[in-house]
């Protein structure tokens, strides 16, 4: 009786998931990350394509990254070519906070200009995580070619992501200090604001940037 019982424990813990209580779903979460076994991974990878709330969806991946990553990333991987934007930018995120590079081919410019911005922010975020050394630059031109995008919290993700990459964004940020778009240039300049000055908040950088952007200056130092 014990055997069998022990036997079920992981599905029981698995039908938690599916609870219309999301309490009950974050302790099923918790359960299965607590007590890893490779049968929660598809299930696991499976309710955070369509699990609503975000502290349901943290533990979810907190699961995850319990998991051997030999197990975890092919799947994850294979989630990034999902129709659903949540399944996609979850898989990222998670991705992100596994942290194996063996991921990084899978990281790729469309994901990077997904047109859903929760995709493209968990994008950047897994990217800059991700990316081996020597291929920041190139990265670097890809996030820098969407700068302007979104609306605050957008430009705030793609401004700290270009950031995490140091100096390799500097040719890449500079050029795009010219563009004819004005939002962009400004975007541009509160970018190399803020990673310039890290005390410096966005709002103050961007408020800075427009004014620059008004004189009809790059703000460019030297």
């Amino acid at each position: 009786m014990t055997t069998a019982r022990d036997d079920t424990h992981p599905m029981r813990a698995l039908q938690g998931l599916e609870s219309g209580d999301s309490s009950v779903r974050l302790q099923a979460a918790l359960a299965v990350g607590t007590t890893p076994d490779p049968r929660f991974v598809d299930p696991l990878v499976e309710r955070c394509a369509i699990e609503p709330e975000f502290h349901v969806r943290d533990m979810l991946t907190w699961a995850l990254t319990r998991h051997s990553p030999s197990l975890t990333v092919p799947r994850l991987v294979d989630e990034l070519r999902a129709e659903r934007p949540q399944a996609r930018s979850q898989a990222l995120h998670t991705l992100s906070k596994i942290g194996d590079r063996r991921a990084w081919p899978a990281i790729t410019r469309a994901l990077l200009t997904d047109p859903d911005d929760e995709v493209a922010r968990s994008a950047w975020r897994a990217a800059v995580v991700l990316v081996p050394e020597g291929e920041e630059p190139g990265l670097a031109g890809v996030l820098a070619a969407q700068l302007g995008r979104g609306e605050r919290e957008t430009r705030l993700s793609l401004s700290r992501a270009l950031i995490a990459l140091g100096d390799a964004i500097t040719p890449s940020l500079r050029a795009v200090m010219t563009d004819p778009d004005p939002r962009v240039r400004e975007h541009a300049i509160a970018t190399e604001r803020l990673w310039r000055d890290p005390d410096t908040g966005f709002g103050f950088a961007v408020e800075e940037a427009k004014r620059v952007v008004a004189l009809g200056t790059t703000g460019r130092e030297g």
